[in-house]
């Protein structure tokens, strides 16, 4: 079974950076890919970044393109979502995944199998 744990989220207001941080612990073996999704109240999870373990390929939804970036510590099974120029709209709560995706599903909440309880990160002046 594999646990995650993310942190980070915070209040803060529009145009600074914040950093989450995602532990995975338990069946890592497991693991192809982690990512990152958000959900703001009364939408749907919203894929944000990914990562393959093995490889280092990442995908970024375009709309946070050039401002969110997706990394990996694998001395710590950590991967790190860096936001940067934030904006009212990035409020939402983030959730890491992960799970064994095909190039087909990686951006899709059904290409992952595990889940965090997510972190609130609100931005607001």
């Amino acid at each position: 079974q594999l646990h995650l744990v993310e942190s980070g989220g915070e209040w803060l207001q529009p145009g600074v950076s914040l950093r989450l941080s995602c532990a995975a612990s338990g069946s890592i073996s497991s693991i192809i890919a982690m990512g990152w999704f958000r959900q703001a109240p009364g939408k749907e999870r919203e894929f944000i970044a990914a990562r393959r373990w093995a490889t280092g390929t990442t995908y970024l939804a375009d709309s946070v393109r050039g401002r969110f970036s997706i990394s990996r510590d694998a001395s710590i099974n950590t991967i790190y979502l860096q936001m940067t120029s934030l904006k009212s709209e990035d409020t939402a709560v983030y959730f890491c995944a992960a799970g064994r995706p095909i190039t087909s599903n990686a951006r899709t909440v059904r290409g992952y199998t595990s889940w965090g309880q997510g972190t609130q990160v609100t931005v607001s002046s």
